[in-house]
């Protein structure tokens, strides 16, 4: 956190979005499911970078885009992040959806799309333009193969039995 950062890299999402898929890589090593995000601020860059917690703090709202946002605000003051953009791994669920909204966001970044879960494009719509007083711009589908890549790789392994969620449970 608070590294300093290339703000001529606003204009480019591939970079941040390799900010969030090492974020999952830190899942990873914490026996977590691999998702990133990071909060990129117009004018100070990053100013957040998170990763799923939920195994770990066994807690059903720890997820990246969650942590990330709470930290995001911590650091600039206020909740309301208009000047922030959030680059995230996997396209959010409902409940990340919802604080992706309220939380005010410029742009919504994500890499793979979530067919079982995603509130953005693939199960429902709930960012879609006129439905609540403030929606994000989105772009889906940056660095979507390495995004899906590590998660598919994630619950491969999980279901061969060569990672495991006993030890938390």
């Amino acid at each position: 956190m608070g590294e300093s950062v290339d703000l001529k890299q606003e204009a480019n999402p591939e970079y941040y979005m390799s900010q969030a898929l090492q974020e999952a890589n830190r899942a990873l090593e914490h026996g977590e499911v691999p998702i990133g995000c990071v909060v990129v601020h117009k004018e100070q860059g990053m100013v957040a970078r998170a990763h799923n917690w939920r195994e770990t703090w066994k807690s059903p709202i720890a997820h990246a885009e969650m942590v990330a946002i709470e930290e995001a605000s911590r650091r600039l003051g206020g909740w309301r992040l208009f000047e922030c953009d959030i680059y995230v791994t996997l396209e959010p669920c409902p409940m990340c959806a919802g604080a992706i909204m309220l939380s005010r966001f410029s742009h919504l970044y994500f890499g793979a799309r979530d067919p079982k879960g995603g509130a953005v494009v693939s199960k429902t719509e709930l960012l879609a333009p006129d439905l609540w007083n403030h929606h994000p711009d989105i772009t889906g589908g940056v660095l979507e193969y390495e995004c899906g890549k590590i998660l598919k790789d994630f619950f491969r392994s999980l279901r061969q039995g060569k990672a495991s969620f006993d030890q938390r449970s």
